[in-house]
């Protein structure tokens, strides 16, 4: 016999066939996937999720919330909602994007028919992404103003004071007692912030922004280079920043507690805050502040969970991330709404004031409340510096998320050209915002501000989430997605998951939907009660995220051949690409699906490359075997 064939026998020789592209050089099929990069460290992913969760909202909209809804009572449908469309549709994304590791738009080869779904997600995140960088500027602002001795919001008789400013230090040196209408009195951080900070007098509505506030305009010329500089190397880069500021906020946020707490009259807030009033367990709006509250702070729609997870590797552990994320989340509002009522519990002792007379949400409580109760506390300006620290460090990596999403939903879209040059298109990106926001620096910005916090993330991020959450258990298939998640985790989802998906969560949505229809509210602020036009401005921004799903689907029809009908099917149906980005985690029908795919079995190529099978390699033989029996009971 010829000496090759016995030698051939004792050596095992893999045959071109079993040779995953992945290990090949030069084979363009690769090259994506190898390109696009992961996570460098084991938490990147969760400390990036909490830090893109836990924001500005925490701290300045659940502590106001919950006291206006019930206080303590309004834990129970805090809670119940975060079970039926917080933690399922967390998941949801989680999933998405780990098993496809694409971003929010090429993700939609899962049904290219919706992949406006994906375009209305990117427009409703660069809205976003413009005016909350304008909220760090402000945060950035007040923090170099707190580097003094004296903080400059403390006493009036400054040249943006008014004779209204009522400096209650100087009352309570001279044992006077406060005017009887004390209503009509403004104390010194309220001017600091609309007359010197915006610089508000100088524009007469939002028709009219008058000038640069050129201050303003650096802040957020510096905030926008922090957030580049962060964002630079994608998710290498940004998932080390998080380190610091996902846990450098809970420090401070305990320190404040810490400090809150010991005050005298804390007690009086905290009561405030926490009371249960059960009788507003009965009204619907509490159910859906409760929703909504859940819905904003957790980020689901805006594509930074599922652009995240996309960096993951095939079988990260989401479904633990899941719970550890959300429900930190909730934690961490709860706790904000101590370290914040304590203080205005102290607050309304040292004026004499009811605590509902000093509390408020949103701006209001972070640049007017909050700094004055800082100049009541010894220490003031070390106190106001820390507290604004926090604030940054929590809006800094929720505009990190916001930013990888846009820039890696464009790049995977056209990674030849742009993956390369991902950190020329990120500064791009970065610029082009910088230029639209610069009418948020203006004396009349904080109008504009406020028009698109009220509609740019509205009704138009819910038809978002719920058309997601539809097309993912209706048209691709609950039964084919439980698979896809069995694939990647090793178990399906249990029947809380799937009743969620298919009923509970989309079922929520829509009455959030037609809620925030019905009791629609024009926009104000404070006094000043929007125009006609702007309110039209802002129902279209709302509109036009909506519109890029039948924009998209009119597109991908278009492309498709045959009948009607049979476009919408085939547009309908997961592109031939779809599934997991390397070639060693496709089996089943995701088998040699990918562009220049050569290998039957990639389970072959784990046997080769580790020897020996691995328990993620036993539930790809049972997903296979599973889907042989459903193709063999079809055909019968």
């Amino acid at each position: 016999l010829p000496s090759p064939i016995p030698w051939s026998l004792t050596q095992p020789v893999t045959p071109d066939l079993l040779v995953s592209p992945s290990s090949q050089d030069g084979d363009l099929g690769s090259e994506c996937p190898e390109d696009r990069g992961n996570w460098t460290g084991r938490l990147d992913f969760l400390l990036s999720c909490i830090g893109y969760c836990v924001g500005l909202g925490n701290v300045w909209r659940f502590p106001y919330r919950a006291y206006t809804n019930g206080g303590g009572a309004f834990l129970v449908p805090y809670f119940i909602m975060l079970a039926i469309c917080g933690i399922p549709i967390f998941f949801m994304e989680l999933s998405l994007g780990q098993f496809s590791s694409l971003g929010p738009l090429a993700v939609w080869k899962i049904s290219p028919l919706f992949k406006g779904v994906g375009m209305g997600t990117i427009l409703i995140v660069s809205l976003v992404a413009i005016y909350y960088n304008m909220i760090i500027a402000y945060v950035l602002f007040y923090l170099f103003a707190s580097l003094t001795s004296d903080l400059p919001w403390q006493h009036c008789g400054n040249w943006w004071n008014t004779d209204l400013c009522l400096d209650h230090h100087v009352i309570k040196a001279g044992n006077n007692t406060l005017p009887a209408n004390i209503s009509n009195t403004v104390s010194p951080s309220e001017e600091y912030w609309s007359r010197y900070v915006l610089h508000i007098q100088g524009s007469s509505g939002i028709g009219d922004p008058g000038r640069i506030r050129w201050n303003l305009c650096l802040c957020l010329l510096l905030s926008w280079t922090i957030v580049y500089l962060c964002i630079l190397k994608g998710v290498k880069s940004s998932g080390k920043v998080v380190y610091f500021t996902a846990t450098f906020p809970y420090l401070i946020l305990v320190m404040l507690l810490i400090r809150g707490v010991t005050l005298e009259g804390a007690w009086k807030g905290i009561q405030f805050y926490l009371t249960p009033q059960f009788d507003h367990l009965l009204s619907s709006k509490v159910w859906i502040e409760a929703a909504l509250q859940i819905f904003y702070s957790l980020g689901v729609g805006f594509g930074g969970l599922l652009t995240f997870a996309s960096y993951n590797t095939f079988h990260q552990n989401i479904y633990r991330d899941t719970f550890i994320v959300t429900l930190g989340n909730a934690i961490t509002s709860i706790l904000a709404g101590f370290a914040i009522f304590s203080v205005l519990g102290y607050m309304s002792q040292e004026l004499g004031v009811p605590v509902n007379q000093v509390a408020k949400a949103g701006p209001g409580l972070a640049f007017v409340v909050y700094p004055q109760a800082m100049t009541m506390l010894p220490l003031s300006p070390f106190w106001s510096f820390l507290f604004f620290f926090m604030l940054l460090t929590l809006g800094l990596d929720s505009q990190f998320a916001f930013m990888e999403t846009i820039v890696t939903a464009v790049t995977d879209e056209f990674p030849y050209y742009l993956r390369p040059k991902k950190a020329s298109f990120s500064a791009a990106i970065c610029i082009a915002l910088f230029l639209m926001g610069l009418i948020l620096t203006t004396e009349g910005g904080m109008y504009w501000l406020v028009l698109l916090d009220d509609y740019s993330a509205g009704f138009g991020l819910m038809v978002v989430v719920i058309t997601t959450c539809l097309v993912v258990t209706r048209v691709y298939g609950m039964k084919r997605f439980c698979r896809d998640i069995h694939m990647m985790l090793g178990f399906k989802p249990g029947p809380y998951f799937r009743a969620c998906w298919m009923v509970l969560s989309p079922a929520t949505m829509m009455a959030l939907l037609v809620y925030n229809i019905v009791k629609y509210q024009p926009s104000e602020y404070g006094n000043y009660r929007f125009p006609t036009w702007a309110e039209v401005l802002g129902i279209l921004m709302g509109v036009l995220s909506c519109l890029m799903i039948p924009i998209g689907m009119v597109v991908a029809v278009l492309q498709e051949e045959g009948t009607l009908w049979e476009r919408v099917q085939q547009a309908s149906r997961p592109a031939m690409d779809w599934g997991p980005s390397l070639e060693e985690n496709r089996t089943g029908v995701y088998v040699a699906s990918l562009a220049g795919s050569q290998s039957p079995k990639p389970l072959m190529v784990h046997m080769r490359k580790y020897g020996g099978i691995t328990s993620y390699e036993n539930t790809a033989i049972e997903v296979d075997r599973e889907m042989e029996e459903e193709d063999e009971e079809e055909s019968m």
